[in-house]
């Protein structure tokens, strides 16, 4: 089980990520994950920074951001992230039915993936381009 950093036994630079987390977030505390990557501040830093550059809306909306997001961490198998996006898309509008296409095609991508790759298919010329 990884170390987590409470807010009162923060050092002063995690503390200062942890309020800004919680003020664009407008939660009370920061999840398991930002008080397990404040063991080492500077990673906890540069997580959060990168994330509010990916994260926020841009050419694609937050609700398809957080199905990507979930998506990717289905194929990668990170609990920790599929529960946390999952909540996060739910949060932001995605329905019972666009779970349901979702989980379709992360496991229609899985599977011809592995065929794709195991039987060691060539890539089609047009698709190159």
């Amino acid at each position: 089980m990884p170390q987590l950093v409470d807010y009162e036994d923060a050092l002063p630079e995690v503390r200062a990520v942890y309020d800004a987390i919680k003020a664009a977030r407008g939660v009370p505390d920061v999840n398991n994950f930002w008080k397990a990557l404040a063991v080492h501040p500077p990673t906890l830093s540069r997580t959060w920074d990168s994330l509010r550059q990916v994260m926020p809306p841009g050419a694609l909306d937050p609700l398809v951001k957080e199905m990507l997001y979930l998506a990717v961490s289905m194929a990668n198998g990170c609990q920790y992230c599929i529960a946390s996006h999952s909540a996060a898309a739910r949060a932001k509008g995605m329905t019972d039915a666009q779970y349901g296409e979702l989980l379709a095609v992360v496991g229609m991508a899985s599977e011809t993936n592995r065929l794709a790759e195991a039987m060691r298919v060539p890539v089609d010329a047009r698709f190159e381009a």
